[in-house]
């Protein structure tokens, strides 16, 4: 009996964060600034800040196979393989193996991109971070879409300020109110042909700005602790060794590992979460090891559910007990419904004539953002909500040379002569919350850790196959007035899933009937639960999310460890 109160003792913490990503870093961050014991837990490897980045540094002719991987390794990524820009022999370290944890597409493709490892996927993130406004968090309740946001801008603003200024933000101000400005650093500069772009675009359609993309990179010399500037390497994928963007890695568990506060557990797979019936509460969360499948048990006054979208939801929908027979704080029954992502790979590209003078000597990280400029006035068009675009002019490059069967004097001029000028628009769109696209566990069949798979019924409607046409038509227009060549709109496969921005499943809301969590992000019938990753969003607006998800963990948690102190929760 005493080696059993001693083990409970041993395994007991203030706090519990379930995931080390962007999500899960901040609650870290958080929770033990504020004093609290945390567990910290992650189901993948340790990776530790630069010490396991092992492509960081490696030139183009390192890399064995020209950057894809064999024909052998192929077979573990088969849906991975889909997106085209994700496991290369540079980044398959990042990825989880298809065939480690299989899924089933019930109905309609999904491409679920998932990376299990400390710091997650705030290690391969595209950085790119947008503040939502008011006609984001008021779409809902304006047309009648799925259930209204319990939060508005005003309540999350001062959190934007907070976690932009921990993590560096580069951008320009614009004064647009779709678009709120954020406490930036110094922008990345336009090249010449999105310089002319913009101004071009400010005389042909005044409702439409072209702006450097905001990005989670440090650009001045403002000190942050542990990280330097961006060195404009665009390697960033692989992991940063100035920690110039930010990653939980670089940054938020860091800062939590200095207080003392956090024990961090990798190889940690949480099956569930206990919920004890006569207190009416969650006491702690069951983990299978990923080495030795041994089922451990943790315990916690409160839990953060950070595991990622899919994964966070999945642990609820496994949570079974008396009291939560189709899972926990699943009254509503809307927990693995309404399933979001940014609808893209549409736009066009196009050429321009000029500026064969003219070239960039820094591998810039980022390209442009095109704000959302649809139905925001008295103008509708035939589908809700909007989209902008990412994407930017590039020219061809050296690696061109390769492509053609030429040797000694021939090659070295053909590699050393820049290509054509280009111009991309990259739509990104809104997609609605729809509580028949869903997410479910399959119990039939388990993973090689002894846990229920996922199924997945999702697809895009009517409302974004409209939203597409008029992303495709609405940017050959703009390259087309603005002087560009050969403009070619395409549209290309998507399906929900390859934005890598997958949310929604277990959304907030103001009535426990119709949500999953209240406005402060705790499940309604189980007040210790926190989930602020992306399943707790109830739209998704057409901006990357990870700003977001940030703001709303950093406000979750600091109630939290106000409602403790007084002894709520």
């Amino acid at each position: 009996m005493n080696i059993n109160i001693k083990s409970k003792n041993d395994n007991t913490f203030d706090a519990i964060v379930v995931g080390t990503g962007i999500s899960g870093g901040w609650s870290a961050k958080e929770l033990t600034e504020a004093g609290l014991k945390t567990l910290v837990l992650e189901r993948g490897r340790n990776v530790k800040h630069i010490v396991d980045y092992p492509t960081m540094n490696k030139h183009p002719w390192e890399i064995p196979y020209a950057d894809q991987i064999t024909a052998r390794e192929r077979k573990d990524y088969e849906k991975q393989l889909r997106t085209g820009y994700t496991v290369k022999q540079t980044t398959k370290h990042w990825w989880v193996k298809d065939t480690d944890q299989p899924y089933q597409e019930a109905s309609g493709a999904f491409d679920w991109i998932r990376g299990y490892h400390v710091g997650g996927r705030s290690l391969v993130w595209g950085r790119h971070v947008y503040r939502w406004s008011d006609l984001d968090f008021e779409a809902n309740i304006r047309e009648g879409i799925a259930v209204d946001w319990p939060i508005r801008y005003k309540d999350i603003e001062k959190w934007y300020d907070y976690v932009e200024t921990f993590i560096g933000i580069s951008g320009r101000k614009e004064g647009l109110s779709q678009l709120p400005d954020g406490k930036f650093l110094p922008p990345f500069e336009l090249n010449c042909v999105e310089k002319d772009f913009r101004k071009d675009l400010k005389k042909k359609f005044s409702n439409r700005i072209l702006t450097p993309g905001r990005i989670a990179h440090i650009t001045s010399d403002r000190k942050f602790t542990g990280r330097g500037k961006c060195q404009s390497r665009n390697l960033c994928i692989r992991g940063c060794p100035f920690g110039g963007y930010f990653s939980s890695n670089s940054g938020t568990l860091p800062a939590a590992e200095v207080t003392g506060n956090m024990t961090l557990r990798p190889h940690s797979i949480v099956h569930s979460i206990i919920y004890d019936e006569e207190k009416e509460k969650a006491i702690g969360v069951r983990v299978r090891d990923d080495e030795t499948l041994e089922e451990i048990e943790f315990y916690s006054k409160i839990i953060f559910l950070n595991a990622s979208t899919v994964n966070s939801t999945s642990i609820l929908l496994n949570s079974i007990s008396k009291r939560f027979p189709n899972g926990l704080g699943n009254d509503s029954g809307e927990l693995g419904h309404n399933m979001m992502d940014h609808h893209f790979l549409v736009g066009a590209r196009a050429k321009i004539d000029g500026y064969e003078d003219m070239y960039y000597t820094r591998g810039r990280p980022c390209g442009i953002y095109m704000p959302r400029f649809r139905n925001l006035g008295k103008e509708r068009m035939d589908f809700l909500r909007g989209y902008g675009y990412q994407g930017g002019a590039s020219r061809g490059s050296w690696s061109s040379a390769g492509e053609s069967v030429l040797a000694g004097e021939d090659l070295v001029k053909n590699a050393v002569k820049p290509g054509q000028w280009t111009m991309n628009l990259l739509g990104f769109g809104e997609i609605l919350p729809y509580h028949e696209n869903k997410m479910y566990l399959n119990t039939s069949i388990v993973d090689k850790w002894g846990i229920p798979t996922i199924a997945f019924e999702t697809d895009i409607k009517e409302n974004e196959k409209l939203m597409r046409k008029d992303m495709g038509d609405s940017a050959a227009e703009m390259l087309d007035s603005c002087g560009f060549k050969e403009v070619e709109k395409y549209d290309n496969r998507y399906a929900i899933g390859l934005g890598i921005h997958e949310m929604g499943t277990a959304r907030m809301g103001k009535d426990s009937k119709s949500s999953v969590l209240n406005k402060w992000n705790q499940v309604h019938s189980c007040n210790n639960v926190f989930v602020t990753d992306g399943s707790c969003m109830t739209s998704s607006s057409c901006v990357n999310p990870s700003i977001t998800y940030m703001a709303i963990t950093a406000r979750a948690a600091n109630f939290a460890i106000n409602e403790l102190k007084q002894g709520n929760i």
